[in-house]
């Protein structure tokens, strides 16, 4: 291993990742980040957001905020992903820059949660959209009826949870299949699902434009309305309520901008990665966050304010297409977030297990997840993280006062959103560590506008993390409880690795 933070030769990187097949060049690896950032979420997160914030123009500025910062980060990272590009990403990262209990941590958080349970929910997302062409497909529609463990908890099987395990399935097989099968099927869905929102954002700024919804929105953009309050006393209509509240809103917006850099846990396999990485991030997230902004100003030309914050089960894209083509529209947009999700699902399947890979090579997973299989992907990793992302679609939550069920998983990623924030800032941190300790290190690619544009994403992303931590404990204390978790796991393993020496020896 080299010494922390130093750029690795490219002999080492053959020597280590030889058996990898670099299959991926620049228009593959610009497909899988942009794939892996859009799945619901800009279809459906805009409502809470509106509710939160409460007028058209902070609505705006909310989504564009979440577009300085994924692209400051996506900046920033391409300078360490030019330094170190192996397979593992924010894991090698954080390992190298800081220690690898702080790389195990993130890479536990990933496994446990953040990639599984991105995976289980985008898979019952896909199969709740289906359910508007073929109305059998529902949460509602058991085949095992909820069995319930505790007064909270419950396991079930519904229709729609069926669809969804089979989807991550189906995809995690093709992905074992080998890369090349991995890569067709996210660009041709990318493309697909890209090309969607380029025809939602073209009704609503050209074909279909509601003068009404327009003349209301803009003439009073900036006007409170149809507020959620944040707190008690507390809401956007006060300088402080709405710097909370956007700050809030964060948690839709970010996550729904989420898993740009899941490129680099691939970055074994990308042709050219010292140049190809850096380029497809800023690429790929700057197409994505222009396509976000376009599609809520699309929103905003085809829906009254009320509407977007109301729109049935927060569904505003659907609301947006349907008020133009009433008897199709809910189709249509169900077809089109079916192409997404399924599209988002495959580059999420297709990245993470690279990661494990990385870990195990450490001796901080599974022994089998360090190995390549025939098709030079890490098969067993691949079938791992399938078989986990299965069981966090079983286990529901059940409210006894509602009657309602709800999704474990749900609440898992509620929880390490803020979390993930801190590996984050820490990361980026990281870049700057490095400037310092290894000034004259390799850098083929330098962060442009250092260090204002890392500086930019700590102080953005530090005031989101702190306002979660002081106005939504509920949901940011446990993700650092499930964090910590990994701590004692961390130990075992680095106990079992110093007994296993010996005797390999």
């Amino acid at each position: 291993m080299p010494e922390p933070g130093a750029a690795e030769s490219p002999e080492s990187l053959r020597s280590a990742e030889s058996e990898f097949v670099r299959g991926l060049g620049l228009f593959d690896s610009v497909m899988i980040v942009a794939g892996t950032m859009i799945g619901s979420g800009i279809f459906i997160v805009s409502a809470d957001m509106g509710r939160k914030i409460g007028s058209p123009g902070w609505l705006l500025v909310a989504w564009a905020f979440t577009g300085v910062l994924t692209i400051a980060a996506a900046l920033s990272y391409g300078e360490l992903a030019s330094m170190m590009p192996r397979a593992g990403g924010m894991y090698v990262y954080l390992r190298e820059i800081y220690s690898p209990v702080l790389g195990f941590l993130y890479g536990w958080t990933l496994f446990m949660v953040i990639q599984t349970g991105t995976i289980a929910a985008v898979a019952v997302a896909f199969a709740r959209f289906s359910g508007a062409l073929w109305p059998w497909i529902s949460e509602d529609h058991y085949l095992i009826a909820p069995f319930h463990l505790s007064a909270g908890y419950a396991v079930s099987l519904s229709s729609a949870q069926c669809v969804g395990i089979l989807v991550i399935i189906l995809l995690t097989w093709t992905n074992s299949r080998g890369l090349e099968y991995g890569k067709i099927v996210q660009n041709f869905f990318t493309v697909a699902k890209t090309g969607a929102l380029f025809a939602l954002i073209l009704v609503g700024l050209a074909v279909a434009r509601n003068a009404g919804a327009i003349q209301a929105n803009f003439k009073h953009a900036w006007s409170a309305r149809g507020l959620t309050p944040l707190a008690a006393g507390l809401d956007a209509t006060t300088a402080f309520g709405l710097f909370v509240a956007i700050c809030v809103s964060q948690s839709g917006s970010l996550f729904s901008a989420d898993s740009w850099h899941d490129i680099t846990f691939a970055a074994g396999e990308v042709k050219n990665p010292r140049r190809t990485l850096p380029l497809s991030l800023a690429i790929g997230t700057i197409l994505v966050i222009a396509l976000y902004l376009l599609t809520n100003v699309a929103y905003l030309c085809l829906l009254p304010f009320s509407s977007i914050q109301h729109a049935p089960s927060d569904r505003v894209a659907t609301a947006a297409l349907a008020s133009v083509y009433p008897g199709m529209g809910k189709t249509l947009m169900a077809l089109a977030i079916m192409i997404s999700t399924f599209g988002c699902i495959n580059s999420l399947v297709l990245a993470g297990p690279r990661a494990y890979y990385a870990m195990a090579q450490d001796g901080l997973f599974f022994r089998s997840a360090s190995r390549l299989n025939r098709a030079k992907v890490p098969g067993w990793s691949l079938w791992i993280q399938g078989a986990w992302a299965v069981l966090l679609v079983l286990p529901r939550t059940y409210d006894p006062a509602t009657r309602q069920y709800g999704n474990l998983y749900s609440n898992l990623l509620d929880y390490v959103i803020s979390s993930a924030l801190i590996f984050y800032i820490l990361t980026i941190a990281g870049l700057i560590r490095l400037r310092k300790i290894h000034p004259d290190a390799d850098r083929p690619y330098k962060t442009w506008g250092y260090p204002v544009v890392p500086g930019i994403y700590i102080l953005g992303a530090g005031a989101v993390l702190a306002v979660l931590f002081a106005y939504r404990p509920s949901t940011t204390w446990p993700g650092l409880l499930i964090v910590l978790l990994g701590l004692p796991i961390y130990w075992v393993l680095s106990v079992s690795k110093s007994i296993q020496k010996p005797l390999d020896g």
